[in-house]
């Protein structure tokens, strides 16, 4: 195990396990907040659900635009600075969420926050794949997806501590961790944009802008995006909707929710290195439709079983799907890129997760409200189909291309042997 991961440690670069030391710090950061936040408004606020969730959504909504810009400044100005920025705004951000005194300031405060914390998520992506070469993306974004949900492990159980003697420690805990990876990054870690070829015209941010034009003529790039639209609409009811769903059809209190959440966070702790391993030597397209298909038949499962064990069943074959799907999607959209592309790429790539947060807990909610409540996950099920599909059609059509060839499987040779 120890001689494995080693060699896992040796693949990559020094400058990858520096981000990754630091994305798991921030992590740990925002999910001491993010599980508790929705709880804050309603207890502070004395507001319903309902109104949280609205909240939540201009967020979401205000996040699309903000990520749009983002994209365009990663190309324009670099990942450094734009990370920073976020971080730093992050911080502020947090520190107001926390002081706010009146429920109507949320709402302008959440439009601001939805729109500039967005700004950076492109650049996140964008410089792990400046730093990575194609062959290693996918099984570097899987190693991040392991970093996300220990995170994940640690943060909500300190974060429920703290917010038992006082909700606000949160917000400053938060803030002051945004603070210091802003410093450490400032520190340590370089711009990774890369330096722009002799031949290449310099562009004004308007031109930048107007360049994403190109991403959505991409005309595979955005059928990528609709099959993933599809899916993810579908995947993200896992976060949301299923909570309630449990607790008003299965009596499923918040604690067996939040065990069935952590029971997906382990399974991807003890097993993604190995399936990004696996999954890097098969074609990325048909690894998206197989993965695909988990989600399908994990998510179509909740509208048929009933007891609590195949319910943590269904979550298992949801997140066996899952470490199949967001690395392999990641390194897809990163691949798709051309070179001084990437943040605009990644950026629209980001909307494939933002639409559907924006729309689907509202749909899923009015169907939830107003049909058989099963019938949610029969429509989910239906949705995931047509996903696979469309990944098998692009495997058909793209899977010959370089860019998205399959990786060859290296022959293993004995270390030399040294003497001292």
């Amino acid at each position: 195990m120890f001689a494995r991961l080693k060699k896992i440690y040796h693949e990559f670069p020094r400058l990858f396990w520096v981000v990754v030391v630091v994305s798991f710090i921030d992590r740990v950061g925002g999910t001491l907040l993010f599980p508790f936040f929705a709880l804050y408004i309603t207890q502070k606020f004395n507001v319903g659900m309902t109104q949280a969730g609205i909240l939540l959504g201009a967020s979401s909504l205000f996040g699309l635009i903000g990520s749009t810009v983002g994209g365009a400044l990663t190309d324009k100005f670099g990942r450094k600075q734009l990370i920073l920025f976020g971080l730093v705004f992050s911080a502020v951000s947090t520190l107001a969420f926390g002081l706010v005194n009146e429920y109507s300031v949320l709402f302008p405060l959440m439009v601001v926050v939805g729109l500039l914390s967005s700004v950076a998520h492109p650049a996140h992506d964008a410089m792990i794949a400046d730093i990575l070469p194609e062959k290693q993306r996918q099984e570097g974004f899987g190693i991040l997806r392991v970093v996300g949900n220990l995170s994940w492990m640690i943060g909500p159980t300190i974060g429920g501590f703290v917010a038992n003697i006082n909700f606000f420690y949160l917000f400053v805990i938060d803030a002051v961790i945004s603070c210091v990876v802003a410093a450490l990054i400032f520190r340590i870690i370089p711009e990774t944009k890369p330096e722009p070829h002799a031949h290449e015209q310099h562009e004004s941010f308007w031109q930048t802008l107007i360049g994403y034009r190109v991403v959505l003529k991409d005309a595979a790039f955005m059928a990528f995006m609709v099959a993933g639209l599809l899916m993810m609409t579908v995947y993200l009811q896992m976060y949301g909707t299923l909570s309630v769903y449990l607790r008003d059809n299965h009596n499923i209190n918040p604690s067996g929710y939040g065990f069935l959440m952590t029971t997906s966070a382990i399974t991807v702790v003890l097993f993604q290195f190995w399936v990004s391993r696996v999954i890097k030597f098969r074609p990325p397209f048909l690894m998206m439709a197989i993965g695909t298909i988990f989600y399908m038949i994990g998510f179509a499962l909740f509208g048929i079983v009933t007891a609590y064990f195949l319910f943590a069943l269904n979550i298992v074959i949801i997140t066996i799907g899952e470490m199949i799907v967001v690395p392999t999607s990641q390194s897809i959209a990163a691949n798709f890129a051309p070179e001084a592309m990437r943040g605009r790429y990644m950026a629209i790539f980001g909307l494939s997760w933002a639409i559907p947060s924006t729309v689907g807990p509202g749909a899923a909610g009015y169907i939830l409200d107003n049909y058989n409540p099963n019938l949610l996950w029969y429509i989910g099920g239906a949705l995931c189909a047509l996903s696979v599909l469309a990944y098998y059609a692009l495997h058909l059509r793209l899977g010959s291309k370089p860019e998205f060839a399959v990786v060859k499987e290296e022959a293993t040779s004995p270390l030399p042997v040294t003497t001292d």
